[in-house]
């Protein structure tokens, strides 16, 4: 099976933009085809993570539109769902290609065009990455459902919203640090416990804002990476796994199985063990969701995730920094994009360009893309070149 590299990335500020969905895509993919030092005519096909630009912009058949912006004609051209994991699984997706023989050099892409909407609108769409037959009828949102999920976190391990309120803090600390982030303001333990109610116990400093924005990537077949780009890196692993819907049929809403099955999957294939991971970008969508993550991951103990922040584990700094890019909270979750954002953070970081981000000597690094209530997740090990 061939070696897939990174040869390039591109992304967009994350916010609210003017520019429509097809232009934040087109901006994020031409500036991986520079970065990578290549142009359209070399790549053999085209994924393009996104949601729900039906739905949010009016527009169906999204990939081969983009493309034909690009000037990328007579390729496969093929657009990639799963909720929020769509970037994760549009990556995954060029990735096989490479490695089947199918392609030698892949443009990956994830896109939302989001803020043109107002946000019950925006709960709506969200909401139908759920099962809307059992849960619309209850009306049942992501926010109350990470509502019930932070609730019962807290119960089992018998802490308060104050033992969590540090994560926030931890990832717009780290967005404030990165020039592309939705919401770069610093904010305080106090600020996230005050914050306005959302769902019980969840304020609004616990979510993830509503974003616009773009990401792109290049993968090639590793054989030919270091002719085309000094700096490849490495996609050692790239796994998926799914798992129920409805939360309503779930047998523990604290953990997510597909996560946990990814994540091992993905450390068997890689032949690493979770201490040589430098630095970790994870699906924060709620503040609840990292440590949930870290514990699926086998990076802590099952109820021992919200040590990570408190113990300094996951700050920069710390052993093992998680969300350096401030994460879903802070960046910005334009839901397409964000898999994909989320590996644009990590070859910044493998390639020593991160800036005041930087994790010193970081080698490895890893992903978890994660849709709906841990229905779909995604994780992919990045190392660098030797």
């Amino acid at each position: 099976m061939r070696g897939v590299s990174i040869i390039g990335i591109g992304m967009t500020p994350f916010g609210s933009s003017s520019e429509s969905i097809i232009s934040l895509a087109r901006n994020a993919c031409e500036l991986s085809l520079k970065d990578a030092g290549i142009d359209q005519s070399q790549i053999d096909a085209f994924y393009l993570g996104n949601f729900a630009g039906e739905s949010f912009s009016g527009q169906n058949h999204l990939a081969p539109l983009i493309s034909n912006v690009l000037g990328l004609n007579s390729i496969p051209c093929t657009r990639v769902e799963g909720a929020c994991a769509s970037g994760g699984l549009a990556l995954r997706q060029g990735v096989m290609a490479i490695r089947s023989g199918e392609a030698d050099i892949v443009l990956v892409c994830g896109v939302e065009k989001m803020t043109i909407v107002n946000n019950q609108t925006v709960n709506s769409i969200l909401s139908s990455a759920g099962d809307t037959f059992q849960e619309n009828p209850l009306e049942i949102s992501f926010p109350s459902l990470f509502a019930f999920i932070t609730q019962r976190y807290m119960h089992e391990n018998k802490i308060s919203r104050k033992e969590l309120s540090s994560i926030p803090v931890k990832n717009h600390l780290n967005g404030s640090l990165n020039e592309k982030a939705h919401i770069r303001k610093r904010i305080t333990e106090k600020e996230v416990l005050n914050a306005r109610q959302i769902s019980g116990p969840i304020g609004l400093l616990d979510c993830s804002p509503v974003s616009d924005g773009s990401a792109a990537i290049i993968l090639c077949c590793s054989k030919i990476a270091s002719d085309l780009n000094s700096e490849p890196i490495s996609i050692l692993a790239s796994t998926q796994y799914s798992d129920l819907v409805s939360s309503i049929e779930k047998e523990s809403i604290v953990s997510f199985e597909a996560t946990r099955k990814a994540s091992n999957s993905a450390f068997d294939i890689s032949g690493l063990e979770r201490s040589d991971i430098d630095v970790v970008e994870l699906h924060d969508c709620f503040t609840v969701a990292e440590p949930i993550a870290l514990e699926d991951m086998g990076f802590f103990k099952k109820g021992e995730g919200w040590r990570g922040v408190l113990d300094g584990v996951t700050f920069l700094g710390g052993s093992m920094p998680v969300n350096t890019s401030g994460g879903l909270k802070s960046k910005g979750h334009p839901v397409g994009a964000t898999g994909i954002a989320q590996i644009y953070e990590l070859v910044l970081q493998l390639r020593n360009r991160a800036g005041q981000r930087q994790v010193p000597g970081a080698r490895y690094a890893l992903s978890q893309n994660m849709g709906g209530i841990g229905a779909t997740s995604t994780v992919h090990i990045l190392g660098k070149m030797e």
